[in-house]
């Protein structure tokens, strides 16, 4: 079972359909709702600030999502994919949004909808990323726009993917 522990009085919220990996930790003021997924290894430590999520959130093996004391919280909307190793840190990302393997994006960064941080992307401190971009590079810069079929092929695919894969760790 998760690690899933109360701080200072706060535990975490979840809402229905939700799947966490043995090791994944998830502590503190984090909302969650429906149909998300914390994997192996990852971290969702809402101990210093608040973290909410929307639906359909996965949070991929290793990632971690964390905020910063008395100055930024962590919002992430909807259908959005947080992948291997990937650090989300006291930011918003609205919905529809793939963080690429082992991309960071740091404090007061704002991810518009339909967009991809790709792999390895370092997306600096109060950086603003449109809507329906592909940010990439270090530091991230806007490398083209987002067609329908990237929304559809990967981030939709992703988001409903994992779903998928969380129904056969539930069945066991």
């Amino acid at each position: 079972m998760a690690l899933i522990k109360q701080v200072k009085g706060v535990h975490p919220q979840f809402g229905k359909d939700c799947y966490f990996a043995e090791n994944a930790t998830i502590v503190g003021n984090v909302t969650m709702g429906n149909q998300c997924s914390v994997w192996f290894n990852a971290v969702v430590r809402g101990d210093v600030n608040s973290i909410k999520m929307g639906n359909k959130v996965n949070v991929q093996d290793g990632a971690v999502i964390h905020c910063t004391y008395q100055k930024t919280k962590t919002v992430i909307g909807n259908n959005v994919s947080i992948g291997h190793n990937a650090i989300v840190h006291g930011c918003t990302i609205h919905d529809n949004v793939l963080i690429g393997m082992g991309a960071i994006v740091m404090d007061n960064c704002e991810i518009g909808s339909n967009t991809i941080i790709a792999a390895g992307a370092v997306v600096l401190e109060n950086t603003k990323v449109e809507s329906g971009v592909i940010y990439a590079g270090v530091p991230a810069k806007k490398v083209k726009d987002i067609n329908q079929d990237l929304i559809k092929g990967e981030i939709n695919r992703i988001a409903d993917n994992y779903i998928m894969y969380s129904g056969w760790f539930k069945e066991e």
